[in-house]
């Protein structure tokens, strides 16, 4: 794991989260955390794509029509 640079400041909902770890826990309590937190966010995401997918009445023939588009940007290297 890369290390955090001593210049960049936690912020209040940062240092809220390392209070929890100011005790001894066991790795696998750790981990557990580690899931609930990706569980959490992976949610929020399929939350946010739904509303976007609803706001735009999106059906699975568009999903589809969008998958076999090749709309990607050229690459340049010099971008």
């Amino acid at each position: 794991m890369s290390q955090l640079s001593a210049d960049i400041p936690l912020n209040h909902h940062q240092l809220e989260i390392l209070k929890l770890f100011t005790r001894e826990m066991e790795e696998t309590d750790l981990i557990e955390i580690k899931r609930l937190i990706v569980n959490y966010l992976a949610n929020k995401i399929t939350n946010m794509a739904d509303e976007i997918w609803e706001a735009n009445n999106w059906t699975d023939n568009d999903m589809e029509e969008l998958l076999k588009s090749h709309k990607r940007r050229p690459y340049n290297p010099k971008n």
